[in-house]
């Protein structure tokens, strides 16, 4: 169940992260209301709230996240920006995501 919710706060955070740059490139790059970069803005200090919540040091939550957000890139551009990964970014997204989950998941010793 921690390993559950462990990935979920990943997950959000990383909706966060990106949605809250997503929001801030439309209000910048395409002329988008300055709302969207004060909402993006908000999501990116969420993000950074969010990621606190893992029980992990801070150096092995933010290397672990970076590969989950790898992943997370990838989908949101799939699904909102209509870009079609290709099989060496799905390989690629393979490799860092059973880097990290061997990263942070396994289990260590206390000494």
């Amino acid at each position: 169940m921690a390993a559950i919710k462990s990935l979920a706060l990943f997950i959000l955070a990383g909706l966060c992260e990106i949605g809250g740059g997503y929001l801030i490139w439309l209000w910048f790059k395409e002329d988008r209301s300055i709302w969207y970069g004060i909402a993006g803005a908000l999501l990116l200090a969420l993000y950074g709230v969010v990621a606190t919540y893992q029980t992990a040091s801070f150096g092995r939550v933010y290397a672990t996240y970076g590969g989950i957000f790898i992943i997370l890139s990838l989908l949101w551009a799939w699904k909102v920006d209509h870009f079609k990964p290709d099989r060496y970014d799905i390989i690629g997204a393979l490799v860092c995501i059973v880097g990290v989950l061997i990263m942070f998941y396994t289990p260590r010793s206390t000494h």
